[in-house]
């Protein structure tokens, strides 16, 4: 299998893509695939690899097989290996994980905008004035910490992560956690835990250490 994924240092949905291949615990190559370059029609057609996907990332080929957006890929990963790799096996357990990876798939559309990924940022906090839905930003961040205030303490006895074990739905808040770390987000003391298991978890700090080493930056 071969893996292209963007920049790691901005790029949300690679992650989840690779962690989902690294969960799956198969052999893949990777590619990394610069999108943010002065002229990103002409960065797609260097790679016809991106051409199924319109040149967006992470997209797997898996032979003739090519799965792009990083939930189809952690699901066709999940056909591949057995399903009970990423999601719980308790049924209102694995219920309430797929609507969370769902919902984050899906949402947070203000959050996204306010705290964009960048591994690079020294943690501090959001300007405010920076922040052009401060109410729709705060709501998304309660909202996130109910849902994994609901996974912890309904099922997460059996680990540090949101179902205990790692799992999609931890893959799926990657990302939110990385943002919440270099946005120094206060959060309370079960969502730290938790924050710092995801965070000191070897899959982040491998992704991480690569990110530290890139030197393409958006200057927005």
């Amino acid at each position: 299998m071969k893996l292209l994924i963007g920049n790691r240092r901005y790029s949300s949905w690679s992650l989840r893509g690779w962690l989902a291949a690294r969960q799956a615990g198969l052999a893949f190559d990777l590619e990394v695939v610069p999108l943010f370059g002065s002229d990103p029609a002409a960065d797609h057609r260097a790679h016809p690899a991106l051409a199924p996907s319109a040149g967006r990332v992470p997209i797997l080929w898996d032979g003739d097989a090519v799965v792009w957006d990083s939930l189809a890929i952690m699901d066709y990963l999940a056909d591949k290996v057995g399903r009970d790799r990423f999601w719980p096996k308790q049924e209102a357990a694995r219920a309430l994980a797929r609507a969370m990876v769902a919902e984050m798939h899906s949402g947070f559309a203000p959050l996204r905008r306010a705290l964009p990924m960048d591994l690079q940022r020294p943690p501090a906090p959001l300007d405010p004035a920076a922040c052009h839905q401060p109410d729709a930003v705060e709501g998304d961040i309660l909202r996130v910490l109910a849902l994994w205030a609901e996974a912890r303490s309904r099922f997460g006895a059996g680990g540090p992560f949101l179902f205990g074990s790692f799992g999609a739905a931890d893959i799926a808040f990657a990302p939110v956690v990385a943002r919440f770390h270099h946005y120094a987000v206060p959060v309370p003391g079960f969502a730290q835990a938790y924050m710092a298991a995801v965070w000191e978890h070897a899959w982040l700090r491998e992704w991480a250490a690569g990110a530290a080493e890139e030197t393409w930056v958006i200057p927005g």
